[in-house]
């Protein structure tokens, strides 16, 4: 996406404010790659500086239920449901801004196994040497979740190398030291050395939502609020669906 055309969005979303704020927004790693293109745009668009703080979706949620400050958290919509229960993050004017499916991925150069299928999926991984995942990721749960119900979780045990986060995941995978890793898709596009051999077919794959909301003890819940106006335009869609995401 032209960076003319996103400052100049960005600028027309600008808040009046008489001083440019500083916003501090909590987002989940999932968002990394396509929120880390649209900050610049932003940013020089509306003079606000944003400082964000990346990382797993439930360490961060432990993070605010903790009492951290922030003015705009973008979590999977679950985790944001809670905080706003929980009256750590406005119900109101929360809005979704992506979602990312799962997806499998490879040492790059390494061969392809089939994973077309739910029947080419099972016998993969039935053949697989090594497999990872980040345990407290969203992709990771529901991915563990998966081999339950498709009936091979206690032959996949021995093969499993549990991951902190979706980047070890990958430098696992691009190491060589793990055959198979399961994290978002646009994550897996992201990692070094990785390739992605595909996205779990369609009759057993899983969105993550991610949902964009304002702190209840924002200091500038204005400019917080431009920013989601921001990321759910036409505009941020196209650089979140260049990085493997689909608009929210």
């Amino acid at each position: 996406m032209n960076a003319k055309t996103l400052a100049a969005i960005a600028a027309m979303l600008a808040t009046t404010s008489a001083s440019a704020a500083e916003i501090k927004v909590l987002a989940s790693n999932g968002v990394k790659e396509a929120l880390l293109e649209l900050a610049p745009a932003f940013e020089r668009a509306t003079g606000n500086k944003l400082v964000i703080s990346f990382g797993l979706a439930a360490a961060l949620k432990r993070q605010i239920e903790a009492g951290e400050a922030f003015d705009l958290a973008i979590l999977p919509a679950a985790g944001l449901n809670d905080l706003a229960k929980q009256g750590k993050v406005d119900a109101r004017g929360r809005a979704a801004i992506a979602r990312s499916g799962v997806g499998i991925g490879i040492r790059k150069g390494a061969r392809r196994p089939d994973i077309r299928t739910a029947r080419a999926l099972k016998r993969t991984l039935l053949a697989a040497d090594s497999i990872t995942w980040a345990k407290e990721g969203q992709s990771g749960i529901y991915f563990a979740g998966l081999l339950e119900r498709i009936g091979i979780a206690e032959q996949m045990k021995p093969k499993i190398v549990p991951a902190a986060s979706g980047a070890e995941v990958g430098n696992l995978v691009a190491s060589g030291k793990v055959q198979l890793g399961v994290i978002l898709v646009n994550e897996l596009m992201a990692a070094p050395g990785v390739e992605v051999l595909g996205p779990l077919p369609p009759e057993l794959q899983n969105y993550t939502v991610f949902h964009a909301g304002v702190g209840v003890g924002s200091k500038d819940s204005s400019a917080a609020k431009a920013l989601i106006k921001f990321l759910t335009t036409p505009a941020a869609g196209a650089v979140f669906k260049a990085k493997g995401q689909e608009a929210g």
